[in-house]
């Protein structure tokens, strides 16, 4: 069953919305200090402790694991606890894993304390993404979360631009030291509004009160919520998508730098501006969706996908000596594909559930995407070297459009054909 919020969009802009405002602001310093820390840790493994490409290629299933392992305890936590001191218990644990680092005499210190903070992160976005559900009306939440998409896909062009240029003018030590105060600066602003949240979702107040009634283990808990995930069809086809999609693109995300070194050997800054293109792409796509308010899921999830793969494939079949332009346009298709993912998954999985059950549908999503990371980035490197860079694109980026073009002719069964993000109806019961 759903209902609709009746509420004013100009009467009740997302900015005016006190809790979400100080959420997106410690949310922003956060995503920015993360840049910052990841290209100090890679300086520090490489030039500074003199480690192989074999020790480097560790860190991300270090930082994957724990969302593995933890991911759908993470998200029964941000089901049952208070969910913005949640989030601030965990920036300040962050903020001190992270000065800890510092300590750190060499990879084999290190990595036990990356994995520690990644154990914490865990628990962020589960928690974050519950209180979205609550604190924001039904009408206003395909908005906000393509506001935080847009905020992580910016982050992404400016962390890194802003961090290299202060390890150039300082050291990798600095870059850590402000991840670790930006984490203090965040967990701050949460202080500042942590006991706003409200006990129940303005749409979920009956759903809520009886699942208050009847509190459970936590084992009782997250069987509940992985019933609950099987039962609500666009859920449970929207996980299952995702991940068959994410498969494929992650066999090849890691290799981008291996591609262009075919493409065009003598430009290893092409690689930055790759990157940036595609971020580009996902904050213009995300900016319009914003504006525009709605996305029938059929077209975010397998039109995203199709655009995907397509610029996978695409750059795939070009040959050595191509023009940047032609890079950079895919480049910037890829992008609009990844955005319109985002936005689309983020948003069904926030309308299509109870309040109640939010942060583990996340947290369940979180543990598949963990899972992922742990096995396909190997998986596609192993498949790159056997039969070369542009091959292997060219083949990941067709199975890529493949799932997208399925979920566009499947769409009305794997999730309605009235199924639709941003329209301000969210469901009440599982």
């Amino acid at each position: 069953m759903r209902t609709e919020s009746a509420h004013n969009p100009d009467k009740n802009s997302l900015w005016r919305n006190r809790v979400f405002a100080r959420m997106f602001a410690a949310y922003a310093g956060a995503a920015m200090g993360e840049w910052f820390d990841a290209i100090a840790i890679q300086v520090m493994i490489v030039y500074r402790w003199g480690a192989g490409p074999v020790t480097l290629s560790w860190i991300p299933v270090v930082m994957a694991l724990p969302g593995l392992l933890l991911g759908t305890l993470a998200g029964v936590a941000a089901d049952r606890l208070p969910r913005i001191r949640l989030m601030l218990l965990c920036d300040l644990f962050t903020a001190a894993v992270t000065a800890a680092l510092l300590a750190a005499p060499n990879v084999g210190a290190l990595i036990p304390l990356l994995a520690l903070r990644a154990g914490a992160a865990a628990f962020i976005a589960p928690a974050q993404q519950a209180v979205t559900r609550r604190i924001v009306p039904a009408d206003q939440l395909f908005r906000a979360t393509t506001l935080n998409g847009l905020l992580q896909q910016s982050a992404k062009i400016a962390g890194p631009l802003i961090g290299a240029s202060i390890l150039a003018a300082l050291s990798p030590s600095a870059c850590i030291l402000i991840h670790a105060a930006m984490r203090l600066l965040s967990a701050g602003l949460l202080w500042t509004v942590r006991s706003a949240e409200p006990g129940a979702a303005p749409d979920d107040t009956a759903t809520s009160s009886s699942r208050a009634a009847r509190r459970q283990s936590v084992a009782a808990e997250w069987r509940e919520g992985l019933r609950a995930i099987v039962r609500v069809k666009p859920v449970l086809h929207t996980l299952l998508f995702g991940f068959v999609g994410l498969t494929a693109i992650l066999m090849v995300d890691y290799q981008f730098a291996t591609l262009l070194q075919e493409l065009a050997p003598g430009q290893p800054s092409l690689l930055g501006w790759l990157v940036a293109s595609i971020g580009a792409g996902s904050v213009a796509v995300m900016l319009l969706l914003n504006k525009r308010g709605r996305l029938p899921y059929r077209w975010g999830l397998g039109g995203g996908y199709a655009l995907l793969g397509a610029a996978i494939a695409g750059l795939g079949t070009l040959r050595p000596g191509v023009p940047d332009a032609a890079v950079l346009a895919l480049g910037l298709l890829l992008g609009i594909g990844n955005g319109m993912c985002i936005a689309t998954k983020i948003a069904l999985l926030q309308q299509e559930m109870p309040a109640d059950l939010i942060g583990r549908v996340f947290g369940v999503d979180q543990a598949l995407t963990s899972l992922v990371m742990l096995g396909a980035p190997l998986a596609g490197g192993l498949m790159i070297e056997a039969a070369g860079a542009r091959p292997a694109f060219a083949a990941f980026g067709l199975a890529t459009a493949a799932v997208g073009l399925a979920g566009l002719l499947c769409g009305p069964a794997l999730w309605g054909r009235s199924g639709e993000a941003g329209v301000g109806a969210v469901r009440r019961e599982a």
